[in-house]
């Protein structure tokens, strides 16, 4: 069984930085995949950045290339989002989630977090 726990979310200042954990609890296999995602409310959920968990290969969504990134603790079983030079409409749950497809598509992550809350003031 596979449980994962986001942490790190908080009050930021815009143009801050806040670092995000996401930390997987059982066997955590090479293949596997990690990501996350972000939601406002009466927005979907959006797609953030993924990590292959075996050889950290990484994608990001093209609104977050150059300020998110995206990496991984094997030894801890912990993946990271470091965010950098927040803004407003960075505000959002983020949940980290795990699957077997390189996938920007949420269906295809089967384990969920249940998400950590950041907020952006201006």
């Amino acid at each position: 069984q596979v449980a994962l726990v986001e942490s790190g979310g908080r009050l930021v200042q815009a143009g801050g930085s806040l670092r995000l954990s996401c930390a997987a609890s059982g066997r955590t296999f090479s293949s596997a995949v990690m990501a996350w995602f972000r939601q406002t409310p009466g927005k979907e959920s959006e797609f953030v950045a993924l990590i292959r968990w075996g050889t950290g290969a990484t994608n990001y969504a093209d609104s977050f290339k150059g300020r998110f990134t995206i990496s991984r603790d094997k030894a801890e079983n912990t993946m990271y989002l470091q965010m950098n030079n927040l803004k407003p409409e960075d505000a959002a749950v983020y949940s980290c989630a795990k699957g077997r497809q390189f996938s920007h598509y949420r269906g295809e992550y089967d384990y969920w977090g249940q998400g950590t809350q950041v907020t952006v003031s201006s």
